[in-house]
């Protein structure tokens, strides 16, 4: 029985964290860098880095971020955003990343995954697939939710696995920042059309939401942010790197469907429940 992964995915903008609804209306929450710290200390099993500006800038900008991140972090480290090319994911991993996630240069051209596939193992990319209930119907978008790219999300989540992807981080774009809970009709969906391990992501508000996934749903990984970024902003809202507005660290106003729980917390509960997941 294999351990269930507990994953943060930070989303970064202008080399501040900030998170959203919906994947839209990001707040500066902090340093990515300092919550990285926290959760690592703390027993996270992975960590995402997205940068939500890449597609307006054609690159990804956390370069650096990733350096300095992998000289002191030592667990998978994933990274998202403006990757288009394999000269791309090869500065991303010479800096210390364990795999990318792409979700639009994917799209642009699916053969991008073969070539990664074949360059760098299938165990190096993650396809990100925004996903948008519209009508029943599950369609993929680009661009934090905001481009609609012509796809069915369950057909295009297959053909990735086809073309070389070794995960999926699936993000309900309806669910995101809500606090509702996992879309379970979207992970089984999938769930049904690939055999590659499938990382949820969007909607969780508390830990029961969590054991519900992994226990009842056999999600396999789950993707955190709110969650674990709200329990965060008390301890680091005074620290002078936060960069940005500050207005929304300052006010301590949580949406209220979000309980924050931090990740040693969690995982305590998470045995408790019976859930196989690594500790410290």
């Amino acid at each position: 029985m294999k351990y269930k992964r507990v994953i943060a995915r930070l989303d970064v903008k202008n080399n501040a964290l900030v998170k959203g609804i919906h994947l839209e209306g990001l707040r500066v929450l902090g340093h990515p860098s300092e919550f990285a710290d926290s959760y690592y200390k703390n027993g996270i099993d992975e960590i995402i880095y997205i940068d939500t500006v890449a597609s307006l800038y054609e690159r990804n900008g956390l370069v650096d971020l990733v350096r300095q991140t992998a000289e002191h972090i030592f667990v998978p480290l994933t990274v998202g955003g403006g990757i288009r090319t394999l000269s791309d994911v090869e500065e991303l991993l010479k800096s210390g990343a364990d795999k990318v996630c792409i979700n639009t240069g994917a799209i642009r051209n699916p053969k991008l995954i073969t070539e990664i596939a074949e360059k760098y193992g299938s165990s190096t990319i993650v396809v990100g697939i925004e996903v948008t209930n519209y009508e029943g119907k599950y369609l993929a978008f680009t661009d934090n939710g905001r481009e609609f790219t012509g796809l069915d999300a369950i057909e295009w989540s297959k053909r990735a696995q086809d073309l070389g992807a070794g995960e999926i981080l699936l993000t309900s774009v309806d669910r995101d920042g809500t606090g509702l809970g996992v879309d379970k009709v979207l992970f089984e969906r999938v769930n049904q059309a690939v055999t590659i391990p499938i990382i949820v992501h969007g909607g969780v508000g508390n830990y029961m939401q969590i054991i519900e996934a992994f226990n009842e749903y056999d999600v396999d990984s789950i993707c955190l942010a709110s969650i674990l970024h709200y329990d965060l902003i008390n301890d680091l809202k005074k620290s002078d790197t936060v960069l940005g507005n500050k207005s929304f660290i300052r006010s301590n106003i949580i949406k209220k469907n979000i309980s924050p729980i931090s990740i040693d917390d969690l995982k305590i509960k998470l045995i408790n429940s019976g859930v196989r997941v690594r500790v410290l």
